[in-house]
């Protein structure tokens, strides 16, 4: 089911096949192809280099694509979410579920130290250089605009309002049913270490090096031992239309006739952002089993004299007073108060108002 540029998603969570939905092993998966923008060619970078010059374009956790949401549950509608941006539910959310549930399952939460060694649990889309080049070498105003494509994983129990369910029983309680906005704004991106990136791609494509010459495997070497870690490019995440240094350039200078050569870099700023997307594919993956009539009366009868209540998580937002202490001056700052945890989280300086 495509869906336009901040157009809204309704989707069914419930199986005719099942009469109780496994809440906590079920998910959505989401592909969306969106248009890349730099405002830098990355232009100056060795033919041996290319293809191993990696940035990733990535989200810190799937559940932070969905911007907003609403539930409707047997003509309800459940909706209101906190800032009417869930996008800060799952941050808050994923910020203190257990480290084991996010380094272990494909394309839904990506720690930084996984982005280097291509791990697919990253939930989001590696980029050479040499495709980008691609991409826009007959472009010549800036921005220049490069489509990518991302798959997400997204399970229903990262979701903050169904985070307390686990067997939900649809074929009593009805069909569930979710409406959601995608967040463009909640991409982040990096750049992959080089080293680690040239040698998955030495490793990966070594026969086709040899067979096209020494040159090739002579510069990849050159670069590995001339390397310094001391290169002052962005060594972690940062979001979509930031600004973040990059390494734009990788050349070599000979310096004598006799062949010694040196290892050129440039560093630059670059801004990159997501002018426009779609979503091209969404997919509820549910599971779920089948129950006899005996157990579905006994569920019947349970709820026949008392209330049909689902535990959940809520996020509170509570303001403290605060001063400037050179200026005085006087400031809200929100902080995010995750219930029954005993956590605050403060927001990004952006939100002080």
């Amino acid at each position: 089911m495509p869906a336009l540029f901040d157009k809204e998603i309704l989707i069914s969570l419930s199986d005719t096949d099942h009469d109780v939905i496994q809440i906590q092993i079920s998910l959505l998966s989401i592909v969306i192809t969106a248009n890349i923008q730099f405002d830098n060619k990355f232009e100056g970078f060795e033919e041996s280099y290319k293809d191993g010059t990696v940035l990733f374009i990535v989200l810190k956790s799937a559940s932070q694509v969905i911007r907003e949401y609403t539930i409707y549950h047997r003509g309800r509608t459940i909706d209101g979410t906190l800032q009417n941006d869930s996008t800060t539910e799952q941050f808050i959310y994923n910020t203190v579920k257990p480290r084991s549930e996010k380094n272990n399952r494909k394309h839904i939460h990506s720690l930084y130290e996984n982005t280097h060694k291509y791990d697919t649990s990253a939930c989001g889309t590696y980029v050479t250089i040499g495709e980008i080049e691609e991409a826009i070498k007959d472009q010549v105003s800036i921005p220049f605009i490069i489509p990518m494509r991302f798959r997400l994983s997204i399970p229903l129990h990262d979701i903050l309002v169904f985070s307390w369910f686990t067997d939900y029983p649809n074929s009593l309680f009805g069909d569930l049913k979710i409406e959601l906005k995608i967040n463009s704004n909640a991409f982040i991106f990096t750049q992959v270490n080089p080293i680690f990136s040239m040698a998955k791609y030495l490793t990966m494509n070594k026969t086709d090096l040899m067979a096209s010459g020494p040159d090739k495997l002579k510069n990849i070497d050159l670069l590995f031992r001339n390397w310094n870690l001391g290169y002052q490019y962005i060594k972690q995440f940062s979001q979509i239309v930031c600004t973040a240094d990059l390494i734009t350039k990788i050349s070599i200078e000979q310096i004598t006739d006799s062949g010694l050569k040196n290892l050129i870099y440039n560093i630059s700023l670059v801004t990159p952002f997501i002018k426009i997307y779609v979503v091209t594919e969404v997919t509820a993956n549910m599971s779920g089993y089948k129950a006899t009539d005996e157990c579905l009366q006994t569920v019947r009868e349970f709820y026949a004299n008392r209330p049909f209540i689902i535990l959940s998580q809520r996020v509170e937002a509570k303001i403290n007073q605060s001063y400037a202490a050179s200026q005085t001056l006087k400031r809200n700052i929100y902080w995010d108060f995750f219930d029954q945890k005993t956590k605050y989280f403060q927001k990004s300086s952006s939100l002080i108002s």
